[in-house]
């Protein structure tokens, strides 16, 4: 019998080719559930093509649209719906691919619904990772990577202990700005920020990626998914991504995972539970194609979220939700060009310096902070946008 799969987020980026790979294994998997935002046009076309038992849209014009249509489909909609529909499925993967902390409670209703939890929304982790991974581990269901660097980290850790380990390293492709100086980044376009060199990646993602906030973001994701101190996780970047994460050993022995930048391969490895049982048809490497892999330290000078999140992952508490929050806040801002890039990590600096972090004990905890910090970013925006 196919295993369900529901994938929130399925018109974006990660949820199509999330769909990609199911339809290359329809033997092995079957589409439980979709949702999108606002992609109504898209939801149809998977309706019709994949045959969930459910969808979750975020209006009620959008679901009598859809009912329409499909008069005998389970269609929910607002945003209670998204927790709602990943829990309707008991012990079905739950692929998520929602953008921003709207991720957290269709996780943790997940989990609790006894469901893996394939997880690409980075947010979940960085805000409430310490609840989110007791609760996983409390209902014995597994929090799967599909971010590629977490997703090469795990595939390097096969068969290794936790004390055979000495550090992780994340690498970055430093995104479009890598060699760009401060006034050079001063002038930087929306459209120049969505311009990554190697991913296709939404926007919100992309600006983070173009801020290395994202690679921040990542660190603390690495921090709770495998069980590792700060310390011995690093980030280097590798313009190529070519090398999407590397493992270095006790023994001095690094091991690397090379691939295509092809977010499918993730996608598959995480699906089938960290297996990789058949061929697949996607993006292959070509190893005689490649001049060269070239590695550099990042210039936290330049940009400096990588250092801000270091430091909030550490202090621990309620500052890691706070920066996710503020730079969710901030990244909008600057993609509605109402903010500048530079502007864009200032804004969560100035946020995190106004918070006074406290024990993470409850989920409303996390919520509450992230309410605050939401706040405190949009003055520091319309701050800016009347100094302008």
């Amino acid at each position: 019998m196919a295993r369900l799969v529901t994938v929130l987020g399925a018109t974006g980026s990660i949820g199509t080719q999330t769909l990609d790979v199911i339809r290359e294994n329809r033997d092995v998997f079957a589409v439980s559930a979709l949702t999108t935002y606002g992609r109504v046009t898209e939801l149809m076309e998977m309706i019709r093509e994949f045959d969930p038992k459910r969808v979750v849209v975020h209006s009620v014009e959008d679901r009598d649209l859809i009912v329409r249509v499909f008069p005998t489909l389970e269609v929910l909609f607002g945003d209670d719906a998204y927790s709602d529909v990943a829990a309707a499925e008991p012990g079905a993967i739950v692929v998520n691919a929602l953008v921003g902390s709207i991720g957290i409670r269709p996780t943790l209703r997940a989990i609790a619904a006894g469901c893996d939890v394939a997880l690409a929304n980075k947010e979940t982790l960085v805000a409430a990772g310490d609840l989110v991974m007791a609760a996983a581990k409390a209902a014995g269901v597994a929090v799967i990577p599909v971010d590629s660097e977490h997703s090469a980290i795990a595939q390097c850790l096969q068969g290794y202990h936790a004390n055979e380990v000495l550090r992780l390293i994340v690498t970055a492709s430093g995104g479009p700005f890598r060699t760009y100086s401060r006034e050079q980044l001063s002038r930087v376009t929306i459209g120049d920020a969505l311009a990554h060199p190697t991913w296709r990646m939404g926007p919100k993602i992309t600006v983070d990626s173009a801020t290395l906030m994202n690679k921040g973001l990542e660190v603390i994701e690495a921090h709770y998914l495998f069980s590792m101190p700060y310390d011995a996780i690093d980030v280097i970047v590798h313009p190529q991504s070519i090398v999407h994460s590397m493992v270095e050993f006790q023994d001095g022995a690094v091991l690397a995972q090379l691939g295509a930048a092809d977010m499918r391969i993730p996608i598959s490895f995480a699906l089938f539970h960290g297996r990789t049982p058949r061929f697949s048809p996607f993006r292959r490497m070509d190893l005689s194609t490649l001049s060269q892999l070239t590695f550099e330290s990042p210039d936290i000078e330049r940009f400096p979220a990588l250092a801000l999140a270091y430091d909030c992952g550490r202090a621990g508490g309620t500052y890691p939700t706070v920066m996710n929050a503020a730079n969710e806040v901030a990244a909008g801002a600057f993609l509605r060009d109402e903010l500048p890039f530079l502007d864009i990590v200032d804004v969560v600096s100035r946020v995190i310096d106004r918070h006074v972090s406290e024990t993470l004990d409850d989920i409303s905890q996390v919520f509450s902070a992230d309410a605050w910090a939401r706040r405190q970013a949009m003055e520091f925006v319309l701050e800016r946008g009347q100094r302008l």
